[in-house]
């Protein structure tokens, strides 16, 4: 299993590369970053100095949009950021959240987000592509390798997963609704003629080392906010019924409205109808054993990756100890399970 870190990109800049540093020293793959160019600092720029400042670390966003950002330039800068650091870039997408909605936009349709995928991945892997009609293609690019992993919770985003994705980022960590999505991503994918497993599979939610449960739960409880955002959508779209799990949908019942401006943030007073059970579903906290075994049991799942939020008080010690304890207990953990089998 491979480890990411998320960061969102507040200021001063020189602390979100130095955590990015601090998340290569640990043994974290990857570094990953929102990407809401109103609400925080631009991610790119802070690329180009973590991957000068860095040696192996991939770093991309989780997630860009379709909308904000002209396909064709998303795709130079990744071409630009390889040519200059090597391969180490990598594109988190999805329909667009905070940064299409804090300026009263909407996200954009599954149609639009398939046909962003294929030209940005065509444009950032050196190849020409069509746009508009006409034949497309960056003259200096040569050798750019990028893939393209795709966020979704809805049945037919999670189709268009399994479909065309490099990999799929799912933004919780609860076991059972992480078992159906991931179950959809691969018949998806088996369903287009693809190689199931060929689909990454990264689960993204807050990591928190710690042994102060109240604590830990009120510095997470943003993110079952974050996520209720996309929820609602769904139930919007598909009702409290159907192909969607009740466990995603029922604890959406007291939200009320939303502000971006807490968006992801501890403290968020629009998070308060998150309990406290969801909390710990949708997240991994308390000590490194409670993270080991809920890692354990993402990786019986198929999970690639875990990618951890650090949108908390206890950044540099869940690093260290992610480093220490976590990361060298999961690859124990795999070799034993794949020496076993």
């Amino acid at each position: 299993m491979q480890f990411g870190a998320v960061l969102q990109c507040d200021p001063p800049a020189a602390r979100s590369v130095y955590l990015a540093k601090l998340a290569e020293v640990h043994g974290f793959s990857h570094l990953w970053t929102f990407d809401s160019h109103v609400l925080w600092q631009e991610p790119y720029v802070l690329y180009s100095q973590i991957l000068h400042e860095t040696k192996r670390i991939t770093v991309g966003p989780m997630v860009t949009n379709p909308a904000t950002r002209d396909w064709t330039v998303t795709a130079s800068t990744y071409a630009t950021l390889n040519e200059a650091y090597g391969n180490r870039t990598i594109c988190g997408i999805g329909r667009g959240d905070s940064a299409v909605r804090v300026g009263g936009g909407k996200p954009t349709t599954l149609a639009t987000l398939r046909e962003s995928i294929h030209v940005i991945r065509e444009l950032a892997n050196s190849r020409a592509v069509q746009v508009d009609g006409r034949v497309l293609q960056l003259p200096w690019s040569t050798g750019s390798t990028l893939d393209v992993w795709v966020a979704a919770y809805g049945p037919r985003a999670l189709a268009l997963a399994g479909e065309v994705a490099d990999g799929f980022i799912l933004q919780l960590a609860d076991l059972d609704i992480a078992e159906w999505m991931i179950g959809t991503v691969k018949e998806a994918a088996a369903a287009a003629g693809r190689d199931p497993d060929a689909v990454k599979i990264c689960v993204a939610a807050p990591m928190y080392i710690g042994t102060d449960w109240a604590h830990m739960r009120d510095q997470c409880r943003w993110f079952g906010g974050m996520v209720g955002n996309h929820v609602a959508d769904i139930v919007a779209r598909y009702g409290e019924s159907g192909s969607v799990p009740p466990a995603l949908t029922d604890y959406i019942a007291g939200r009320n409205g939303y502000d971006y401006n807490q968006h992801g943030r501890a403290g968020n007073t629009h998070a308060e109808f998150v309990t406290d059970d969801i909390v710990d579903r949708f997240c991994v906290l308390g000590t490194a054993e409670d993270h080991l075994h809920k890692l354990r049991r993402l990786a019986e799942l198929g999970v690639d990756q875990f990618a951890g939020y650090l949108q908390h008080d206890n950044k540099e010690e869940t690093l260290r100890t992610y480093g220490e304890i976590v990361i060298p207990g999961m690859a124990a953990h795999i070799t034993a399970t794949k020496a076993a089998s």
